[in-house]
């Protein structure tokens, strides 16, 4: 019962933050049709009357919940506006933008911290940032973790790289079979730059490692990184398989922060990370079709909500992040496809005071991002949707056969933790004869 009043709950929800959402996006409410409007007339009829759309053409397909007969079904699909993970294939000229993570350092059950997946229709993909909170978010998506290889980090605060750590294990525990491979900025000195964070939680992470050693495929607990120069100017980091990313500064609490570039099949993609307004992302973003910048809740709302002092809203609100104002003028200078606000906490309370404060400044195309949102870029259209997840998801399969541990790799137990182990052989020994006569192996007990 419980189960059952949470999911209607989160139905409820869903459609209250769908028709908010709509809103916010500019989009119009769907206007019902009359409850005495009839029907419209069936496939089958049109043609016994000769009717069709415009004159001299063919009457339209069926919708798809008419059955062969002509009548509607009442067990036939019918399409819904959402997207479900893992059901969709991407088209040869398509790109996929997924939220993983929009909100603030402070994680929170509705929004991790910044991160963002970028599926391409050649079968790549890319995280940019991977903040508090968001593996928990790509897991939701049901993507097998071999294909989940690449991550790019604005920078080394924790609500952008915070999650790496799960993502590396993790993804190797549940199928990557390949090094986890990391670009990201150097810095002012080398020890604020990628390579030393990166060495650093390797090492912080040796007893984890060390642990899983001989138990599990051992191939992708390896992290590849590679550092580039954060004072490059649209500098290329990566070009492989038709995709070319670039990097230039972003102007952040320190030297070090970056923007990328994303081009691929005559697409353009941005990422500012975390940035105030700065001419470089004014030059390279233009001609965007997808631009993401972040934007700070409101300064009120930070003194209201976060209970900073006025100076410290002012200077954290407006100069070292984005204010909403001066979102919108960044992206009235750039003018993408399609402006994507993220970075602050979407709230009933907060969302219309940033909405109001970006329109002082910008009237074109936005979103104001939540976790899952997708948006689904072809030539012709931007399709903006929230994903439906399932919160009981498990790994998905791997691409590959997973390799068998070697046990001589395993670090033995001292000899006083060994001893301290109680005798379960009789209680574990049915399971052993089971899995071995199933699998056509010979496992012993230790």
């Amino acid at each position: 019962m419980a189960r059952n009043k949470r999911a209607a709950a989160n139905v409820l929800m869903f459609a209250i933050a769908a028709g908010i959402g709509g809103a916010i996006l500019g989009c119009a409410p769907v206007e019902r049709e009359p409850e005495s409007q009839a029907p419209p007339e069936p496939k089958a009829a049109q043609e016994q009357t000769g009717q069709s759309n415009q004159a001299g053409e063919q009457p339209d397909e069926a919708p798809e919940d008419i059955d062969a007969a002509g009548q509607y079904s009442p067990v036939k699909a019918r399409a819904r506006d959402f997207y479900a993970p893992n059901t969709e294939d991407l088209g040869p000229n398509e790109m996929r933008l997924i939220a993983c993570g929009t909100g603030m350092p402070t994680a929170r059950p509705k929004q991790a911290a910044s991160c963002w997946l970028l599926e391409l229709g050649n079968g790549d993909k890319f995280i940019f940032d991977i903040g508090t909170g968001s593996a928990e978010r790509i897991a939701a998506l049901q993507i097998p973790y071999n294909y989940l290889d690449k991550v790019f980090l604005s920078h080394l605060h924790t609500d952008h790289f915070g999650d790496l750590d799960a993502l590396f294990v993790g993804g190797a525990l549940a199928g990557r079979q390949k090094p986890l491979r990391v670009w990201g900025p150097s810095a002012e000195t080398p020890e604020r730059g990628t390579k030393y964070a990166l060495d650093h939680l390797r090492k912080a992470l040796t007893w984890d490692l060390d642990g899983r050693q001989g138990l599990t495929d051992p191939r992708g607990y390896h992290l590849d990184v590679t550092e580039f120069d954060y004072m490059g100017m649209n500098e290329v980091i990566y070009q492989e398989n038709g995709v070319t990313i670039r990097s230039f500064p972003a102007i952040h609490s320190l030297d070090g922060p970056v923007s990328f570039v994303v081009e691929w099949n005559g697409f353009k993609f941005v990422f500012g990370g975390d940035t105030y307004p700065n001419k470089w992302y004014a030059e390279y973003a233009k001609g965007a079709d997808v631009a993401i910048h972040e934007c700070m809740i409101a300064v009120p709302d930070m003194i209201d909500k976060f209970k900073f002092t006025p100076q410290s809203a002012l200077a954290v609100g407006t100069q070292i992040h984005t204010a909403p104002e001066a979102f919108g003028k960044v992206m009235s200078i750039i003018k993408p496809r399609m402006a994507v606000a993220y970075h602050f906490f979407k709230d009933f309370d907060t969302t219309a005071s940033i909405n109001d404060r970006i329109r002082t400044t910008y009237d074109g195309p936005l979103s104001l991002s939540i976790d899952y949102m997708v948006w689904n870029i072809t030539k012709d259209e931007i399709r903006v949707r929230m994903a439906i997840v399932d919160e009981d998801v498990w790994p998905p399969p791997a691409t590959e056969k997973p390799q068998a541990p070697d046990p001589t790799q395993r670090i033995p137990y001292s000899d006083e933790i060994s001893g301290g182990r109680l005798d379960m052989k009789k209680v574990l020994q049915p399971t052993y004869d089971e899995i071995n006569k199933q699998y056509g192996i010979h496992e012993k007990q230790e």
